[in-house]
């Protein structure tokens, strides 16, 4: 499972370096005492603080504590926050206010109307 996800914060800093962007793994996201994003990517006048996902289901939960963490993390760091989920193949992107609350977490489906592409993020 950490092995998947390492792939996918990887292959999220390659498409972001592939059109200019500065992009970084964060080291130690998801297991640090503070909260962190996975992938924190810049073009100089834009920052993006990404919680990054993969999955081969069509569903993906977040839990509340992480969406919150990834918030204060970058209102904190003048950051856009986003969510990328990867769905098998296709990537997804959500505004962690776009994401509805489930009984005890956020839940994101491949086929949620809510969701933007990397030009959207990237823009």
């Amino acid at each position: 499972m950490k092995r998947k996800g390492s792939n996918a914060e990887r292959e999220l800093v390659s498409m972001f370096a592939g059109i200019g962007w500065a992009a970084i793994r964060v080291a130690g996201s998801g297991s640090s005492k503070f909260p962190s994003p996975d992938v924190l990517a810049s073009n100089g006048s834009k920052v993006v603080a990404v919680e990054c996902k993969s999955t081969k289901s069509k569903y993906q939960y977040l839990e509340p504590a992480q969406l919150r963490q990834l918030d204060t993390f970058a209102k904190t760091f003048n950051a856009e926050p986003w969510i990328a989920v990867k769905f098998a193949s296709d990537w997804k992107f959500f505004k962690p206010s776009d994401l509805d609350q489930k009984k005890k977490s956020f839940g994101i489906t491949n086929e949620d109307q809510n969701a933007k592409f990397f030009s959207d993020v990237t823009r």
